[in-house]
């Protein structure tokens, strides 16, 4: 598998949008890849905005209407060089959140610990009509549907005492001759696979297997260095991980990182005409 090019990343979506739409794991995985790209972008040709429930890094357009007008006016070709590369991206790295993907009473992007869920299973409308005519669409869906977090700790090869939580845990798993018994339930991945199969004759769809890999590396979650309502836990929160510790993100050296490298060798991968 190549290894991730930020430069042939923003290539690929040159005047095209990358869209990560689910839960705040989702949103791992969009901060990781704007880290990924954005440092071969230009400081004053990059931008961050928020809009309720979408937030957008768009590396902007400079000086093409420029060169439009010297192409117009000049009687000879404009030297490619005068314009690098990054001035004509137009590319965009976006989030959506949308936790359950369909319509639900925990849309709200900061507002949304709500202990009795409702959703509205077939109301797809209220999303979807932000990710129409969006390139390339990264969905995820799956703690949200679970009623407590905590099932990876009480799992027989999560559940160490001296981890506290996943606060202690600085070696992944190492023995790879069995699979892990972390709670995952694999019927929902068969369901989903025969999904995509029958959705392939209308639209193009891929589905990467990342959860049997991203559960061995228990050492990689963001633990006391995290946020809690926008800010970081305070020194006595830290000191407290049995009570604040997260365990359900990742840092993004750690994981989120690897899931950007398996994105961008299937984009970069695809045949040319399919971008």
């Amino acid at each position: 598998m190549r290894r991730f090019d930020a430069r042939l990343m923003l290539e690929r979506l040159r005047g095209k949008r990358l869209m990560f739409v689910g839960d705040s794991l989702n949103r791992n995985q969009w901060e990781s890849m704007v880290c990924l790209v954005q440092s071969v972008v230009p400081r004053e040709k990059k931008t961050l905005t928020k809009n309720g429930s979408l937030k957008v890094f768009r590396i902007e357009v400079i000086n093409v209407q420029i060169r439009a007008v010297e192409q117009a006016t000049s009687r000879l070709p404009i030297p490619h060089h005068r314009f690098s590369p990054e001035q004509e991206y137009n590319a965009t790295v976006e989030f959506y959140w949308a936790p359950f993907l369909v319509e639900s009473n925990s849309d709200d992007p900061t507002v949304h610990s709500i202990l009795n869920r409702i959703i509205m299973p077939k109301s797809i409308g209220k999303h979807g009509r932000n990710w129409k005519n969006v390139d390339y669409l990264v969905f995820n869906t799956y703690i949200w549907w679970l009623n407590t977090p905590t099932m990876k700790v009480l799992s027989t090869d999560w559940d160490d005492p001296d981890g506290i939580k996943c606060a202690l845990e600085t070696q992944p798993v190492a023995n790879l001759s069995h699979p892990l018994h972390v709670g995952t339930d694999w019927r929902l991945f068969a369901v989903a696979e025969e999904v995509i199969s029958s959705s392939m004759r209308r639209v193009p769809v891929s589905f990467v297997k990342i959860t049997a890999m991203s559960e061995y590396r228990k050492d990689a979650h963001t633990s006391v260095h995290t946020l809690r309502q926008g800010k970081l836990l305070t020194a006595e929160q830290q000191a407290d991980p049995a009570t604040y510790a997260d365990c359900i993100h990742w840092c993004l050296p750690g994981l989120p990182d690897t899931w950007n490298e398996f994105l961008f060798a299937r984009i970069a991968s695809s045949p040319w005409r399919d971008h």
